[in-house]
């Protein structure tokens, strides 16, 4: 029986394995390492769960000069953000959000601040490819529905981890600053660029 029930064990782990997926991201200002942006999505029946964190410290003359932290829940059913709840604080200015779906409309309070979205409502959602379908994303940190511009820029190679691979490319304009993301062959988010105030250049790497 002992050995039976094992058996069992390991067949639900390995189930459990199955419906968890993460994207653990290395940050970049330019050249420098500044931090990391951790997503890991579980399957939990026909709903998914989504929990998010990222720390970023900036230092000038090893100085701290900015400091980002950010963590997120989020509860997703039939491709539609149904609870969110989400903190920051970016260098001091501490924002909290959260959002709930009922009836077909989304309620959204931003640190004091409500209003309501009728319809399904995505995040940037960057791992999921269906928000290059949208016309609109709610921003997590400020609890804004932003409108976006999603436009395919082509098949590109990628080193992901060493090894380069075909991908392909898009980007999301309509933020303050435009973000570009990158797409496997299977649909799997492989990279972000974006840029930050003084134009200098923000990515995503996997590690």
């Amino acid at each position: 029986m002992k050995w039976l029930i094992h058996v069992l064990c390991i067949a639900l782990l390995g189930i459990s394995a199955a419906h968890a997926q993460k994207w653990e991201f290395q940050v970049f200002l330019e050249d420098s390492p500044i931090g990391h942006h951790h997503f890991a999505l579980r399957d939990n029946g026909a709903e998914r769960e989504l929990k998010t964190d990222a720390r970023f410290d900036v230092k000038i003359l090893f100085i701290n000069a900015y400091r980002y932290v950010h963590d997120a829940s989020e509860r997703w059913r039939g491709g539609c953000v149904t609870e969110l709840t989400a903190r920051t604080d970016a260098n001091g200015e501490r924002t909290q959000v959260s959002a709930t779906q009922q009836d077909g409309r989304v309620t959204i309070d931003a640190t004091g601040k409500r209003e309501s979205a009728e319809g399904c409502v995505m995040t940037f959602a960057y791992w999921n490819p269906e928000i290059l379908t949208q016309k609109r994303l709610l921003n997590t940190q400020t609890g804004k529905l932003e409108s976006v511009t999603i436009t395919a820029l082509g098949d590109e190679t990628l080193t992901v981890r060493g090894t380069p691979m075909a991908a392909k490319r898009y980007r999301i304009t309509g933020p303050k600053h435009p973000i570009d993301l990158w797409y496997g062959a299977d649909r799997n988010w492989l990279a972000l660029q974006s840029t930050v105030d003084g134009g200098r250049r923000l990515r995503y790497q996997l590690k």
